[in-house]
This record gives structure tokens, C-alpha cells and sequence, in this order.
């Protein structure tokens, strides 16, 4: 990317963009970005330094609902672009594809650990690119910030199972949840904890379960870390 001169220039565009009215218009402008920036200033500093997202999901590739064939593709998405060339397809990498005829499960991982070990290189060490804009040699590194797939895949991504008693990734042990014996299923409550403290839905105990929930739930914690400025 950083063999065309126009390209390594749109590469920083992220870094000199951020919105100043406190509205989100790219990545850029959001929590996540704004924690790496304050945690790993020495990855910052440089905005040619490549910040990558992951996108995985299964598909029927014969557009056939009565055929359970299913193949799923992994899709690497560069955000340093605009916003809109960051999701185009010219920015998107097809970097995997898991054919059928079943889906991949809770093995997944192990197709994707060549990319685990290049995304450990280039966090690591890096790779020393030729930047066309500036005609000259730097030492590129790259940054995984999150995966994007729906809940089932983001259980087969994070390992964690996504039914059951602890359902919840974020939550895990401290997952909310109640056992129906007449239903024979799980109910997941808590949900109450991820409102504001001053929410009116907090005083209609009756809405919900009848209890105060406790704040000292890992995910309120989570939560109110992550919101935190």
C-alpha cells in the first residue's frame, strides 16, 4: 500500500482528521481509538502505522437455503483511510477462506494462526516498508483493534461458549443468569446495570426482576471503565 505515493498519503489521513465537535464521523473519533492513542503513545506517534479489524461470518456460497453447505471467509479491514474508502473494497483483504461443507466451530483457531503469528510480527517487530510519499524506508507496525461477526462467531472466535450458565464473553463468571426448570433454559437478566446511574428504568424494579441489581458486576465495571474520558 505504501508503494503508491497517493495511498501512503491517504494511509495518515486519520491522523490529522479527528473531529473536533465531539461527533463521530470515523473510527477516529471513537473510545477505542482514543484508549490505544492514550495507552501505546509510542504506536501513535507515527500515522502510518497501520490499525487493522477483522471480519468473519459464515456464508452459502450457492445462494441455495435448502443446501447446508457453508464456507466462512475472514476479511482484514486497514482503518487508517477516509471514511469512505476505510470500508471499500479496495482497503478489504480477503486474507482467509475456510471452505464447507460444515462451518469451522470452536476450530477456527487453528486456521487462523498464521495470521496470529504475522499480526504478533508486525506488533512485535514490524516490517521495514518503503513509503512512496515520502520517499523513504520506515519500520511498519500493525494493531488488531477488534473483530467484527455476529454473536455465534464471536464465540468461536473468543473460545468462550455462548450458551449455558456463563454466556456472556465480557462477563463470564459474573454472567446474569437464571435457570428456568419449566422452560429448561436460561434466562440472562442484568441488563439494567449498563444505564446510567440517574435512569429512570432503575426505580421500576417491577419491570424487570423486583431486585436492585449489584453494581459490582464485572460488565457495569467494564462498561463504566470504558465510557470513562
Amino acid at each position: 500500500m505504501f508503494g503508491i505515493a497517493k495511498r501512503a498519503k491517504d494511509l495518515r489521513w486519520h491522523g490529522f482528521h479527528k473531529s473536533e465537535d465531539g461527533k463521530m464521523r470515523h473510527l477516529v473519533d471513537s473510545l477505542a481509538w482514543s484508549a490505544i492513542n492514550r495507552k501505546l503513545p509510542y504506536f501513535a506517534s507515527d500515522p502510518r502505522n497501520i490499525r487493522f479489524g477483522i471480519a468473519t461470518d459464515g456464508f452459502n456460497p450457492y445462494q441455495d437455503l435448502s443446501s447446508r453447505y457453508i464456507c466462512w471467509p475472514a476479511i482484514l479491514a486497514v482503518y487508517n483511510f477516509l471514511p469512505l474508502f476505510c470500508m471499500s473494497k479496495e482497503s478489504s483483504m480477503l486474507i482467509l477462506l475456510i471452505p464447507g461443507p460444515k462451518q469451522p466451530g470452536n476450530d477456527i483457531d487453528i486456521f487462523l494462526v498464521p495470521l496470529i503469528e504475522d499480526l504478533k510480527d508486525l506488533w512485535t517487530i514490524g516490517i521495514y516498508a518503503y513509503d512512496a510519499y515520502n520517499d523513504s524506508t520506515f519500520n511498519l507496525k500493525a494493531i488488531l483493534m477488534w473483530t467484527i461477526n455476529d454473536f455465534s462467531a464471536y464465540g468461536n472466535m473468543s473460545g468462550w461458549p455462548r450458551k449455558g450458565r456463563y454466556a456472556c464473553p465480557v462477563c463470564r463468571e459474573n454472567t446474569c443468569s437464571k435457570w428456568l426448570p419449566h422452560s429448561r433454559k436460561f434466562l440472562y437478566m442484568g441488563h439494567t446495570l449498563f444505564l446510567a446511574m440517574d435512569h429512570p428504568f432503575l426505580i421500576k424494579l417491577v419491570w424487570f426482576n423486583g431486585k436492585h441489581e449489584k453494581v459490582a458486576n464485572r460488565s457495569y465495571v467494564l462498561v463504566k471503565r470504558f465510557t470513562r474520558k
